[in-house]
């Protein structure tokens, strides 16, 4: 005769099994009990307080701002024409510069920084050694001297 496929661990595992899904089937009928589905939109709602936190409770209309909504602005305002600041003309001496290659490299007078400087922004023709007037400009690799001229 053949024995039982019905081993002590098998059952053992089968009971396990059968407990877990009938303590979910509990927990989830607990919870449609208890739920407060259907309750309504207020009970929903949140609100923003004068310190930015979030309360169940309408802020006081004593305390609301009115603020104009053209008055906003987002992102950084443009640039406009004849706002050139000359405070940030800065001098310098031309350290190295190849004008086969068109590209070179200005220390600062004040800081003693490099700064690339291209063919693309002189204004004047340059060599090394001449003593020039700049502006910085963020480039790909970090700051760039333009608008570069001799003094």
């Amino acid at each position: 005769m053949a024995k039982s496929q019905q081993t002590f661990g098998k059952s053992e595992k089968e009971k396990k099994r059968l407990k877990k899904r009938e303590d979910k089937k509990k927990r989830k009928e607990e919870r449609k009990a208890n739920s407060k589905k259907g309750t309504g939109f207020d009970n929903m709602i949140a609100y923003v307080d004068e310190f930015g936190q979030l309360t169940d409770t309408p802020p006081d209309p004593s305390k609301k701002i009115i603020v104009d909504a053209e008055s906003i602005v987002i992102g950084i305002p443009k640039k406009v024409e004849g706002e050139e600041d000359t405070s940030s003309n800065r001098q310098g001496k031309v350290s190295f510069f190849d004008s086969s290659k068109g590209f070179g490299f200005i220390i600062d007078g004040m800081t003693q920084e490099k700064f690339f400087v291209h063919v693309s922004g002189l204004i004047d023709e340059i060599a090394e050694n001449d003593k020039v007037e700049y502006e910085l400009e963020k480039g790909m690799k970090g700051m760039n001297a333009v608008r570069v001229k001799k003094i």
